[in-house]
């Protein structure tokens, strides 16, 4: 395994392990007094993200170790089960927090559409790879698309806007990343532009709406502190106090106040204001430095990968950590309406933790077959 570590990105492997264990610490901070409410102890979300990590390392180790050509045949498979588990949810799934996101196994809880980016992203690298001379042909070309369409309108039903958003722009993004036709990329931007136009106006003629009331609820996001007892407003605006309560600068690990159920769900979706309250805007604005050099590590071994699958692949993580990071903060921010995405690494989820760590997990793998290259290379070169 010594060897294997050698051939990593050390740096990323460094960070993404630093930002686990600091998430897990706030996780705990963040979650001590709602636990102790419901559970009697001020433990319970925090042994739960550290055993989802345990499992994660372990699922890790195993990605690490197995060459990525052998996914490939798995592809097809991944993306019928994801479209089965998604569907089930559609159909019968258990609505909590007014989503059918969850899948319940016993005790153990899985959300299928955080394992759709992760899919999405290996589905697509693999197919452009395998499939370079059909590329000119627009139908085939659309095809990891067309799997992505299919993931995001299953999550949009549930109804989860957040995850939708993410799986779609990770689809689009990769196609337009892809080696695909400049003329096919144009043609399917202008009739999807023309789609979207079409469904909006049936929509305002029959008098529907394309959101549930809570999500159009979330569109009232400007000022929410003039409307602090409102949902629209009240969970923004005491994000608010606790980065204010932070200042420049404050070393005050375990005293913020906004977490003592002020915030609801501090754990989760807003963990970046409870780490400014409690370390300070300094301290806020390196966790976003920190994001930022995770994704360009990411782009690093994209950019020394030895063939077209590997690199989109690369593009894809950076582009679904990318996401995340913009979408939680500008939310959190009250840029934009809140859309319920956690933060990498920090919020509380297992299935989010999980399928981060698997993606990370196969850059890992791509960095060590880039130098596995790159050493065959100056091997073939000497002789």
């Amino acid at each position: 395994m010594t060897r294997l570590i050698n051939k990593m990105d050390k740096v990323l492997l460094v960070l993404a392990f630093i930002m686990f264990i600091f998430g897990l610490f706030m996780i705990f901070d963040a979650s001590s007094m709602k636990s102790f409410l419901e559970y009697g102890t001020n433990t319970k979300y925090f042994t739960k993200q550290l055993g989802i990590l345990i499992a994660s390392l372990v699922i890790s180790v195993l990605i690490i170790l197995t060459p990525l050509k052998r996914y490939k045949k798995f592809m097809p498979i991944m993306c019928i089960v994801i479209i089965i588990l998604l569907l089930y949810l559609v159909v019968s799934g258990v609505e909590t927090s007014g989503a059918k996101s969850w899948l319940y196994i016993g005790p153990l809880g899985l959300q299928p559409s955080e394992f759709a980016k992760v899919g999405i992203i290996l589905f697509a690298g693999f197919y452009y790879r395998s499939n370079l001379r059909y590329l000119n042909n627009y139908l085939a070309a659309l095809i990891p698309v067309g799997v992505g369409a299919i993931f995001t309108f299953l999550t949009f039903l549930q109804p989860d806007g957040g995850t939708g958003l993410i799986i779609f722009l990770i689809t689009m993004l990769l196609f337009y990343a892809s080696p695909v036709k400049k003329e096919i990329k144009v043609k399917t931007t202008a009739y999807g532009a023309l789609f979207v136009v079409i469904v909006v106006l049936g929509l305002l003629i029959s008098g529907k709406s394309l959101f549930s009331s809570v999500q159009q609820s979330r569109f009232n996001f400007l000022k929410p502190c003039t409307r602090y007892q409102e949902n629209t407003g009240y969970q923004v605006c005491n994000g608010y106090i606790a980065i204010n309560n932070g200042k420049l600068l404050s070393i005050s690990p375990g005293n913020s106040n906004q977490k003592n159920l002020y915030l609801p769900e501090a754990f989760t979706d807003f963990i970046f204001p409870i780490i400014v309250e409690e370390f300070g805007l300094i301290i806020g604005i390196l966790v976003i430095l920190i994001f930022m050099l995770i994704i360009y590590r990411v782009l690093l071994v994209a950019r020394k990968s030895v063939n077209i699958c590997n690199a989109l692949i690369c593009y894809g993580v950076a582009i679904y950590i990318g996401l995340h990071v913009i979408i939680n903060l500008v939310g959190v921010l009250g840029l934009l309406p809140l859309t319920g995405v956690p933060l990498p690494f920090l919020s509380y989820g297992g299935s989010f933790a999980l399928s981060l760590a698997i993606a990370l997990s196969i850059v890992q793998r791509i960095s060590i077959e880039n130098y596995n290259y790159m050493q065959k290379k100056v091997l073939d070169n000497r002789g």
